[in-house]
């Protein structure tokens, strides 16, 4: 009992500080001390600078050896591409002929491992967490595009062009991969970066999480999500437990133990990222029944991320 207690404690420290800033983020909305200018301005920082900061301070000061984790990165890419095929394959029969089929399957596989996964491994394994997270960050963050491209397309659309678009912008306009990228040539080179520069963007990276988390609390229409709720449930049950036992098991096999194995369960079992708001309302989707999955996703994701990490926790993996 005693080791259950501990177990509990253990996983509440991890997920409850999240949940919290989230709850938060509801509560200045609904009171208005933070509204909707404050939320797009605040989450464009975020993304532009202080997440990017957060990343490459991460990764120039870390002690990790990044070339020993190249069968963790090799593993992750496979892992994803290959839930993605099965979960085409599987929620595209199941909605066959539903005009909504591509927005649930993006609702079923894409992770926001940008903000709420990185808050995971932050809480969990700290500074040098986050620094190998911030790899699968970039290489996923590039897979995820494309592959919202292909379900996304409507059947009998030329996809190709799209998905060039796609890859190129994703290359070289997402402040992430270009953060993630920078930080891997300092570190590599051993390019030394001034203290100046290191405390001011210490300033920058100490804000990431916590206004990440409130923007994404004040973002949240829990009214939104009695609409639709069939394929709404569906695709967030698939995203937050198929997900994660998938993928976690499979590495678990692999012999991923610790901090690769922990990345790897709090990355998959993360919300869908509200990026697949963004996509499916530019192609053309159902914008509502993707906010609906977001919203659902991420009010359930601190439960059964919570339940999760118990289970691991009592395996001694992670």
């Amino acid at each position: 009992m005693h080791s259950l207690i501990d177990q509990l404690l253990f996983s509440v420290a991890i997920t409850g500080p999240i949940c919290l800033m989230i709850i938060l983020g509801m509560i200045f909305k609904r009171i208005g001390l933070i509204n909707d200018n404050f939320i797009d301005v605040a989450s464009k920082l975020v993304f532009k600078v202080t997440l990017p900061a957060m990343l490459f301070l991460s990764i120039v000061n870390s002690e990790h050896d990044f070339s020993a984790a190249s069968q963790f990165i090799t593993f992750s890419i496979i892992a994803n591409i290959l839930f993605f095929i099965f979960t085409y394959a599987f929620v595209g029969t199941l909605f066959r002929d539903s005009a909504d089929k591509g927005v649930i399957i993006q609702g079923s596989f894409r992770a926001n491992t940008g903000i709420i996964g990185l808050a995971y491994v932050a809480n969990a394994y700290g500074e040098t967490g986050v620094a190998l997270a911030a790899i699968y960050v970039a290489v996923t963050t590039f897979i995820y595009n494309v592959q919202a491209v292909i379900c996304l397309t409507p059947k009998g659309a030329t996809s190709g062009v799209s998905a060039g678009k796609i890859m190129l912008t994703t290359l070289t306009k997402n402040p992430l991969i270009i953060a993630i990228v920078s930080g891997l040539v300092f570190y590599l080179l051993s390019i030394p970066v001034p203290d100046i520069a290191i405390d001011a963007g210490n300033y920058f990276a100490r804000m990431t999480l916590p206004l990440a988390l409130l923007c994404t609390g004040g973002s949240l229409d829990l009214s939104s999500m009695k609409k639709e709720q069939r394929p709404a449930w569906l695709a967030s049950s698939y995203k937050l437990i198929l997900a994660p036992l998938v993928v976690t098991t499979a590495g678990y096999w692999f012999g991923f133990r610790g901090l690769e194995l922990g990345i790897l369960f709090f990355m998959s079992a993360s919300p869908v990222a509200a990026a697949s708001y963004v996509m499916a309302r530019s192609m053309g989707g159902n914008a509502v029944l993707a906010a609906n999955i977001i919203a659902l996703t991420t009010v359930v994701s601190t439960l059964t991320c919570t339940i999760g990490i118990i289970i691991l926790t009592s395996l001694h993996a992670i």
